[in-house]
């Protein structure tokens, strides 16, 4: 299915198999829902009907005369929790609104009740007895009739932004007076977050005033703080415990309203309690991509200089919690031009909040501005590589930084070179094979880099064995593994000498497992803990200090050391690049596209593992194709309700649908950024991906396709 060249990259260190790999297939990882603790009850939310109104009544008698029904909670009940901070920076809730807080409904899947019963499905039987009448308001679920409002600012950034080298300042003028126009509208749909593993909560309050929780969190500290603040209590208080997580993709960074539910309902009952959301109610209430809506306009010379570049977006948000999907972030990032302008609108909608999901900005913004640069290389009648090589940016054209370590070109060039992109006809519909239309596409890539506070423990042992400790996560990303990689090759003592320990927050800070940042910010801090612990030792390999330890008696040498960013981003930009190109086929007598080539070169500074790197970017290649060609949440008009709601109606790529995908790593290690040399692998896989495909599908067949998902109606050969 894929295949790895780490022959071209000075950056490569390693590669080696997943530590918690054995763990995964064999079942023995354990789950936040998979814990036992005795006494344990569950809980069943209750979720609303209707997308706008209010709760006329509620009657929850027949529920609780339930047999095993221990409490129901709604709106005239709800169990006590206070309002966090939530700013970010000491906590932060997905959802504003604090769960069963009034009677008010926002949106059709809005958690109105929770059952707590002694099994599962005693809980869910008896939460289908409760009654809700809701007075009803007009809905609001259509994007296109939406009332749009410029959006605020999103962490710190303005969404507007405008420059110009004309004398009136004027980017429209600029573009209008361009010898070659581009002007498209390009939409994505609704997407969900469909994580193998549901959104799950088990909360033991131990004491009155001490409570464990096991939740999936991309941030396991942030998770504390922030129940801490809900739950009125300090910090240390807060045990949250999260070794594994079976994929979150920006959608368990931070608490949900049913673990803030789930928390004190715990409280008041004294009982452990879980509450799993079932993967229904996931559609509606843990989150999604929003739907968008972008207009780009590209002006350039007749020699394929832009001269402007204008990008308009809207999107969606909840009534309960404000997320603008920011597409604009990637335009002053990849192509130099004189004249820009950036603006993003946003609507308030009758539907579940929207939040991170992979590459949030980046992956929609990209499948826009990529897909305008191969319509202008078709109208100048330039190689779409050429096109990009010929404006390519050394600075970030906001911050007014230089790049640094950038190798662009160098991911554009190779991926042509084994690609075979010269054989490419500048025609359409010119390749045929079986029958069928063949088309080649290919489009940029990019994410930039992200680094955070962190902080590890490493503790040498008598049995020769190294022990690092940190409140990091893994969700299926490799940083079990990394971080194994990086004590090894600074203690020079083998991988599987190392034993990790994440996802405790008794543990040092690990930092966040989200934009990317968890091995840039996270390794440096392990590198120089495993330094401090060699030096306590007074040894230079951890051989010798186990020599030492052994004779000293002691239990073990231990140390503890800390991360940060610097002064390094006033000086740079850091961003990661990359290169896709595609092979499609088309048939156009039933409308189906299969891709048969898939080659993805990246420069992500260096890296520390090429194995799970480079899965990283298949797995982002894939769920990029699963945008360009199946990918559509959507709601009934009529009711605001999901129609699209389980893995069966959410359709995806299988193994069938995906070529062998050739992933390449280029450039050297990028040490302004960080000691370690690492950007970023996780996310940039993605962006692009869409833009490739649907290149291709034009190459193939002529039809310039701007709306995804891009499904088999849409390429009947009498469908135009």
């Amino acid at each position: 299915m894929s295949q790895v060249d780490n022959s071209i990259s000075n950056s490569v260190s390693s590669s080696v198999s997943r530590k918690d790999g054995r763990a995964k297939v064999t079942g023995t990882a354990t789950y936040s829902a998979e814990f036992q603790i005795p006494g344990m009850v569950y809980g069943y939310l209750v979720t609303a009907t209707v997308a706008n109104g209010r709760i006329k009544s509620i009657d929850t008698s027949a529920a609780e005369r339930e047999r095993g029904v221990i409490k129901v909670f709604t709106h005239k009940n709800p169990p006590k929790v206070f309002k966090p901070a939530n700013d970010f920076m000491n906590s932060k809730i997905y959802e504003a609104r604090l769960p069963l807080s009034d009677d008010r409904i926002f949106y059709a899947g809005q958690i109105v009740g929770l059952v707590v019963a002694d099994t599962f499905e005693r809980a869910r039987d008896a939460a289908h007895l409760i009654k809700v009448e809701y007075e009803t308001q007009e809905l609001m679920v259509d994007a296109s009739k939406a009332n749009y409002r410029p959006a605020p600012p999103f962490f710190g950034e303005d969404f507007t932004y405008e420059k110009s080298s004309t004398t009136a300042g004027d980017v429209t003028k600029a573009l209008a007076s361009a010898a070659v126009k581009v002007e498209a509208t390009y939409t994505t749909p609704m997407e969900l977050h469909a994580p193998m593993e549901p959104h799950a909560t088990i909360v033991h309050w131990k004491t009155p005033d001490s409570v464990t929780i096991y939740e999936p969190t991309q941030w396991v500290l942030k998770s504390q703080k922030t129940y801490a603040d809900l739950l009125g209590l300090p910090a240390e208080r807060i045990h949250v415990i999260n070794p594994y997580i079976g994929g979150a993709f920006g959608c368990k960074a931070f608490p949900w309203p049913h673990g803030i539910l789930g928390a004190t309902a715990a409280r008041e009952i004294q009982r452990p309690l879980k509450v799993v959301v079932s993967r229904r109610q996931m559609t509606a209430n843990t989150g999604h991509r929003s739907e968008t809506e972008q207009s780009i306009r590209l002006g350039a010379s007749k020699d394929g200089k832009l001269t402007a570049i204008i990008h308009e977006v809207k999107s969606a948000t909840s009534g309960v919690e404000t997320f603008t999907e920011p597409c604009t972030s990637v335009t002053p990032v990849m192509y130099a031009t004189p004249n820009m302008r950036l603006k993003q609108d946003l609507a308030v909608m009758n539907v579940g909040t929207p939040t991170f999901m992979r590459a949030p900005g980046e992956a929609p913004g990209m499948w826009a501005l990529e897909s305008a640069m191969d319509e202008l290389a078709w109208e100048l009648k330039i190689d779409p590589v050429k096109l990009r090589l010929d404006n390519e940016t050394r600075e970030h054209q906001r911050k007014n930084l230089p790049y640094s370590a950038k190798n662009f070109a160098e991911c554009l060039r190779l991926g042509s070179e084994q690609f075979a992109w010269e054989k490419r006809p500048m025609q359409t519909r010119a390749l045929t094979r079986d029958g069928k239309l063949v088309g080649w596409g290919m489009a940029a890539s990019t994410f930039p880099g992200y680094r955070g506070n962190t902080s590890a423990k490493v503790r040498l042992l008598p049995d020769g064995t190294a022990h690092v400790m940190t409140a990091a996560n893994d969700m299926g990303t490799g940083a079990y593994t990394v971080i194994a990689i990086t004590a090894s090759e600074t203690l020079k003592i083998p991988v599987d000498k190392i034993r990790v320990e994440i996802g405790d927050s008794t543990m040092p800070d690990g930092g966040m497992a989200g934009g990317s940042q968890m091995t840039a910010s996270l390794t440096p801090a392990v590198k120089l803990a495993c330094e401090e612990v060699l030096k306590k030792a007074e040894s230079p390999t951890a051989e010798k200090a186990f020599d030492k330890l052994k004779q000293s008696g002691r239990a073990a040498f231990e140390a503890t050391a800390s991360s940060a960013p610097g002064e390094e981003k006033k000086k740079f930009a850091f961003q990661s690049w990359g290169a896709h190109f595609c092979e499609i086929t088309v048939d156009e007598e039933i409308g189906r596209l299969q891709i048969t080539r898939w080659v993805s070169v990246m420069n992500v500074g260096r890296v520390l593992n090429a194995k799970t790197a480079a899965s990283q970017i298949r797995g982002a290649v894939i769920m990029g194709i699963g945008s360009a060609l199946m990918e559509e949440g959507y709601l009934d008009l009529n009711t605001g309700n999901p129609v699209v709601y389980d893995l069966a109606t959410y359709h995806f790529p299988a193994h069938a649908d995906i070529p062998r995908i050739e992933v390449t790593f280029v450039g050297e290690p990028d040490t302004n950024f960080n000691p370690m040399g690492v950007r970023g692998v996780g996310e940039i896989g993605i962006t692009g991906v869409a833009a490739a495909v649907a290149n291709a599908v034009y190459h193939a067949t002529g039809k310039r396709l701007r709306d995804l998902p891009i499904t088999p109606d849409k390429l009947l050969v009498n469908n135009s």
